[in-house]
């Protein structure tokens, strides 16, 4: 039987209590794998499950409190990574037949720095084949559903790790973002995720270290979580040149006094066409924290959907550049908009791919004098609510007859500034029980200042205890 209680605990509050020996691993691993048998079935968020070699950990684990052994800040605490990222012995299939039985050497940074902590690796959550879209379906793992909806997405890429925390299998998850595939996932399944600023927590063993759109970070139910995830993962590595020094931990819990911040609010980042149950939301969230004392001003950030076209051009190149060389044997296995965007990316001239720095930066000359007024900005981080199962990125976009354009995700945008981080929280829930969510971002490399604001929306709305229907 599984207590629900001991599934939602926090990881922040789990360690605590495994210190303090409330609760021992092996009751909290028990319990976390009960979990997954109980709702993995109708979400399908694990494609990995690692049950004996989870539970011989926590019992190692539990032998080491016993013995009052000093213990790392995870220990006996459960977490899942996603299976786009390599683990040392431990498939890792990128939700495709092309490496269905791939099994890495090495684990990255984040993954031994985790393992390190005290944590337990108790499975890996699915993705979209090489994590390529918003909706998390694979022609490996199937569809992922949302578990306030089951005929909904939950959203990708990092859709099985967002299931898996809001489900209470795990207090927190790995995700990586190079277009919102942190962000996507939460704001949909109703849970915090936080896409760090570019090099905080190192690529390490991966080739895309260079490409400074693609980021780890961490989901969770709690702001607490991701900022202990964050502490945990972050700061140097020599595997990744591009990997940033350490800075000073965040307190946790974190600080959530917002009086005197200025906070700029811009709901459709000018161009997008929003959902009125998000933009309501949105509103009412701004309100919150205009109620818990910061200056909340409505700006015009001057952006267009030729962000979003620019960001999608440079993620068709890297998708040619890292999987065309399989297309000859795997294209007629592979998912045919995965085939899409390796055609696109091909077609692309190197003249015109060095020009997207410009556009970089003509965008970061719209945003830096706002960031230099405000200490963060509010958007929404998805124009809609969760879509049905079988989408694809392509049904959303067009415009609509006033112009306005009629994407789904409103994260790619934020991917081209990679330095400044951004974390997704609740907002609220549609009309018809689906969570929406802001987005909050920093001033570069200001993780703690947006962990604040959310952690302020926190205990204005008290989302962090909601628990899906399922």
């Amino acid at each position: 039987m599984t207590d629900l209680d001991l599934c939602f605990r926090s990881a922040f509050e789990l360690a605590s209590d495994i210190r303090t020996k409330t609760v021992s691993p092996v009751e909290v691993i028990e319990n976390a794998l009960a979990r997954i048998d109980q709702v993995n079935p109708k979400v399908n968020g694990f494609c990995f499950v690692y049950a004996d070699e989870a539970m011989d950990k926590a019992r190692l684990a539990e032998a080491d409190i016993q013995a009052g052994k000093d213990v790392g800040p995870l220990h006996g605490v459960p977490f899942a990574i996603k299976d786009f990222t390599p683990t040392a012995g431990k498939r890792t299939t990128l939700g495709s037949k092309v490496f269905e039985h791939w099994v890495p050497d090495q684990d990255p940074p984040l993954v031994e720095r985790l393992l390190n902590a005290g944590g337990i690796m108790i499975g890996k959550t699915t993705t979209p084949e090489f994590a390529h879209s918003s909706f998390t379906d694979s022609p490996l793992w199937g569809p992922t559903r949302n578990p306030w909806n089951l005929d909904c997405t939950a959203g990708g890429s990092s859709g099985g790790s967002a299931v898996a925390v809001a489900t209470g299998c795990v207090p927190i998850a790995e995700g990586s973002d190079a277009g919102g595939s942190i962000r996507i996932p939460a704001a949909l399944s109703g849970i915090v995720g936080l896409k760090p600023s570019f090099g905080r927590i190192p690529m390490g063993i991966l080739p895309t270290a260079f490409d400074s759109i693609f980021h780890f970070g961490p989901l969770s139910r709690t702001v607490a979580d991701s900022a202990l995830f964050l502490n945990l993962t972050q700061g140097p590595d020599d595997r990744d040149i591009m990997s940033l020094p350490a800075t000073a931990p965040i307190p946790v819990p974190v600080a959530r006094q917002v009086a005197g911040l200025r906070l700029a609010l811009c709901p459709d980042q000018g161009f997008f066409a929003l959902d009125p149950d998000v933009e309501a939301n949105t509103h009412a969230s701004a309100e919150a924290l205009r109620e818990a004392g910061a200056v909340v001003e409505e700006i015009q950030l001057g952006w267009t959907r030729q962000i979003v076209d620019d960001w999608f051009q440079h993620w068709a190149v890297f998708f040619a550049a890292y999987f065309e060389q399989h297309l000859d044997e795997w294209q007629d296995q592979m998912t045919p908009e995965v085939v899409q965007i390796i055609h696109s990316g091909q077609a692309v001239k190197a003249t015109d791919f060095k020009r997207l720095e410009a556009a970089r930066t003509k965008q970061w000359e719209t945003l830096r004098p706002i960031l230099s007024k405000f200490d963060a900005l509010l958007t929404a981080t998805m124009a809609l609510p969760a879509p049905l199962v079988g989408g694809k990125d392509s049904d959303y976009d067009s415009n609509d007859d006033a112009g306005r354009y009629q994407g789904l995700d409103m994260t790619c945008t934020l991917n081209f500034v990679s330095q400044c981080p951004a974390v997704s929280v609740p907002s609220g829930f549609t009309a018809g029980g689906l969570p929406t969510g802001l987005q909050i971002v920093g001033r570069r490399y200001d993780e703690a200042t947006v962990l604040r604001v959310a952690g302020a929306l926190e205990v204005a709305q008290s989302w962090a205890g909601l628990r899906p229907p399922i």
